[in-house]
């Protein structure tokens, strides 16, 4: 069955099924572990753009020089 002919299945079912379905699709990928490296009650250190003066600069400046922005 392909990809095409599974979501013209799904599309007939009840808004219920509908949900049962994605329910039953999410367990399914926990269960996967190739499909996440993330580990569970693991803190991630995620890297922003907050309190980063140095980039907002290098902006700053690149749109100075491409004379789109500033004169």
């Amino acid at each position: 069955m392909t990809l095409a002919e599974v979501l013209l299945a799904a599309w007939r079912l009840s808004a219920a099924e509908k949900l049962q379905l994605i329910r039953i699709l999410a367990e399914d990928l926990d269960v996967a572990e190739e499909i996440s490296p993330l580990e569970p009650f693991k803190t991630y250190d995620l890297p922003t753009p907050y309190d980063s003066f140095g980039a907002g600069a290098v902006l700053v400046e690149a749109l100075k020089q491409s004379n789109q922005f500033f004169s």
